[in-house]
């Protein structure tokens, strides 16, 4: 096969190398009225180890099946036996309601943690309204690392029951030098009602 522009070959069959690209499609969970959506490395086809630098988890319209909930995350370092890394993080969101009453830009220091070993709040409140769900992303660095602590980087939007956009932002780091190897996503309150969550391993090149 051949690669043509304008009528000219740009190159033929066996000439051209094509990267793929430097994600790699790990794994997709799909939620339905399910208590958590957890990744545990060799359970299931997941890869969560030295295998990737870098993890990312895309969130594709979470919805919740109870009011008043809120999206969040933790790590394991057991395979899953016990979700309780302790977190240091820090959380602050941009919001606009959909009538333009209100609007703001603010650090959100009721959703970050210090040495916290619980479920890290991912979403602000969220309802059970039929249009409202949750998409975005979360970037987890080098888990398998017996040296350093485990970086992570989210960002999601969701629509709150007011009704507006929160364009929510979470950084920080599980504060283990031990291989974290599951995490586990989940509502504070009721189950994740629908939605996906997809797995990418990050090459390096």
């Amino acid at each position: 096969m051949a690669i043509i522009s304008n009528a000219t070959t740009i190159a033929d069959a066996g000439a051209f190398s094509v990267s793929l690209g430097s994600k790699v499609h790990i794994k997709t969970l799909t939620a339905s009225a399910s208590a958590t959506l957890s990744f545990v490395h060799g359970t299931a086809d997941v890869v969560l180890d030295s295998t990737y630098p870098i993890y990312k988890f895309e969130f594709i319209n979470i919805h919740p099946s109870a009011s008043n909930s809120y999206f969040q995350f933790n790590m394991s370092t057991d395979s899953g036996s016990n979700y309780n890394v302790a977190k240091t993080t820090t959380w602050f969101q941009a919001y606009l309601a959909e009538n333009n009453s209100f609007s703001g830009l603010a650090y959100n220091g009721a959703r970050d943690l210090a040495q916290g070993t619980g479920y890290q709040d991912i979403s602000t409140t969220m309802t059970t309204n039929a249009d409202l769900s949750l998409s975005g992303q979360m970037q987890l660095f080098n888990p398998s690392s017996t040296t350093f602590v485990k970086h992570f980087i989210i960002r999601a939007n969701h629509m709150t029951d007011n009704p507006a956009s929160n364009d929510a932002h979470c950084a920080g780091y599980g504060n283990t030098t031990s291989a974290v190897d599951a995490i586990s996503f989940r509502m504070d309150t009721g189950n994740i009602d629908a939605g996906k969550i997809k797995l990418y391993g990050i090459k390096d090149s």
